[in-house]
């Protein structure tokens, strides 16, 4: 065994480095057989040991994973490398080992598909380039986007599951007193002001292309009203700190925008933070100011960011720095999928609700991170408009759980049916039609015995003059209906497979007993029916469920199997 061990903690280093730290357990038996055909009569005795290893090589850090595949498997990290910069274009001015890229989520709600894009192709130019990645939580409004206290664990759990791990984690909420330190600097400067302007006056001083009364007070003046403001002086809309720009910029936006506001933390308390806090920070300050301090080389973002890309600009020119390269990507159009924050909380749907297209939604609906992973660097950083529907991603993730999934015989709308025979039958059933080290399952039906038929699939039967194989069992006639007890009464022909060929039977699948199960369709609802008595003891992930689809399993509640849909 200790030979099965070394192979395993090869190729789940190998997998877990090439997949963004995170070895899948398909991934490494298929190496693992390819490697050593003969274990594929020990594949069932192998699995808990493979599982073993995986579980301990994904507490490893990519880091410890690579130090390890150097020490013992130098020609697997190797292969890695190209593994991972497959279908991704390089970046400009990237030098390895000093690219630092960033993703910086908002708290206000779980993270969706969408925001799964920068996300991803971030860290996968970080270790592209043996660089680093930063998660940085910009979260200083805790007015129209207030930050939900679950979300900042939640990402950073999404973020894992995807196989993404941040070298650092920063709060913005925990970085005020910089922003504050650097916003003195250049009021000092004159290059920012405290405008006490109402919303009124300033739109007319901005459409007009004038600089209002304030902008040429003073630096001295500009630091007493902040320190005021500071104090809590100054209430909500009362005042705002200014960046001075050009008042005749063509973006009315750009002209002296935003850099601080007052939100009042007695009616808007931060969860992070409190009260403690009445001047915040707008997006484009703070971010401006992390990216220089956090060393931010490169910046992949949506081109709609282009006009915060110009109102950042002036930020780094006043105080010397230089900006990060800004990667700008066309508008990810998403199908299919409820996706807008403001939509979700509208229809009261949770972050984990499998109808939603957040990360906890599609993973507890049964899609797999190398699906998500696979279709976002297909897309990548193109400057043209792309789309992803879920069909585009169901593809995907059909390919990639199909291997993994046992089949199953699942009976929705039910018809009982006796069976009429003189011998004890018995199915032998693969878990899998294509790879039988999955192995199969036996089921034994006796004279007399009753199973369970879907009623669309009788209606099959009836126009084949009543004969029917039922699958793996044999071959069957429909001789009548018994009155009394309400059902079928099939009688055995014979069990012959090369029968049904010729006749051209209906294959249908059928249970023995009531063994009941639930499926969850996220876009239609429930349905209740029986499951083959097998599937309670199944321990993927995934099922199939024979020809309905794919689904999750959830668990047993109430002697009955849960399952969620994912797709066909």
């Amino acid at each position: 065994m200790n030979e099965i061990r070394e192979l395993a903690f090869k190729h789940a280093l190998k997998n877990a480095y090439t997949h963004g730290g995170k070895a899948q357990l398909k991934a490494v038996v298929t190496a693992m057989l390819a490697e050593n055909p003969d274990l594929r009569k020990k594949v069932k005795e192998i699995i808990p040991i493979v599982r073993e290893v995986i579980d301990e090589v994904n507490s490893l850090s990519i880091e410890e994973q690579e130090r390890l595949l150097k020490e013992r498997y130098p020609e697997a990290l190797t292969e890695g490398k190209k593994e991972v910069r497959k279908g991704l274009p390089p970046l400009p001015n990237a030098e390895e080992g000093k690219v630092v890229t960033r993703f910086a989520p908002n708290p206000d709600f779980y993270m969706t598909l969408g925001n799964a894009r920068p996300a991803i192709l971030s860290h996968e130019y970080a270790r592209m380039y043996k660089g680093k990645f930063i998660l940085r939580f910009e979260d200083t409004d805790p007015r129209t986007k207030r930050p939900l206290p679950d979300a900042y664990e939640a990402i950073v759990e999404d973020l894992e599951w995807l196989g993404i791990k941040p070298d650092e984690i920063y709060y913005q909420s925990n970085r005020m007193e910089i922003y504050y330190d650097i916003l003195k600097k250049l009021i000092e400067k004159g290059k920012a002001y405290v405008c006490t302007c109402t919303n009124e006056e300033w739109k007319k001083y901005k459409d007009s292309r004038r600089p209002c009364p304030h902008r040429e007070e003073l630096p001295e003046t500009h630091l007493e009203r902040l320190e005021k403001i500071l104090e809590g002086a100054y209430g909500e809309g009362e005042a705002v700190v200014r960046i001075k720009t050009d008042m005749s910029h063509p973006d009315p936006s750009v002209r002296d925008w935003v850099a601080f506001r007052i939100i009042d933390p007695r009616k808007h308390p931060h969860p992070l933070v409190g009260d403690k806090y009445w001047l915040w920070p707008t997006y484009n300050f703070a971010a401006a100011i992390d990216d220089h301090l956090m060393g931010v080389t490169h910046v992949l973002r949506a081109r709609e960011h282009r006009q915060n890309e110009t109102k950042q600009s002036y930020i780094f020119q006043y105080m010397g720095w230089t900006p990060p390269i800004s990667i700008h990507f066309g508008r990810l159009k998403l199908e299919g999928f409820i996706l807008s924050k403001s939509k979700l909380r509208e229809l009261g749907i949770k972050g984990d609700d499998p109808r939603a297209a957040t990360i906890r939604g599609l993973r507890r609906r049964g899609f797999s991170p190398e699906a998500i992973r696979e279709i976002m660097i297909d897309v990548g950083i193109k400057a043209s408009d792309a789309s992803i529907s879920f069909d585009n991603l169901a593809a995907i993730n059909r390919k990639i759980i199909d291997p993994e999934s046992p089949r199953i015989m699942y009976i929705e709308d039910p018809v009982e049916a006796y069976i009429k025979s003189n011998e004890e039958l018995v199915a032998e059933i693969p878990w899998h039609p294509k790879i039988p080290e999955m192995g199969s399952r036996k089921y034994v039906v006796g004279p007399n015995d009753v199973i369970y038929i879907e009623k669309e699939d009788l209606r099959k039967v009836m126009k084949k003059q009543g004969e029917v194989r039922l699958m793996e069992l044999g071959n069957f006639k429909i001789v009548g209906f018994d009155i009394e007890n309400s059902r079928l009464v099939l009688e055995l022909i014979s069990k012959d497979l090369e029968y049904a060929r010729q006749r051209k039977l209906e294959i249908i699948q059928w249970v023995k007993g009531k063994n009941k199960a639930m499926v969850w369709y996220p876009e239609k609802g429930f349905s209740v029916g029986y499951v083959e008595e097998k599937a309670f003891e199944v321990r993927a992930h995934t099922i199939q469920l024979i020809r309905k689809g794919f689904a999750k399993i959830e668990g047993v509640e109430d002697n009955t199997l849960k399952l969620i849909y994912i797709h066909d």
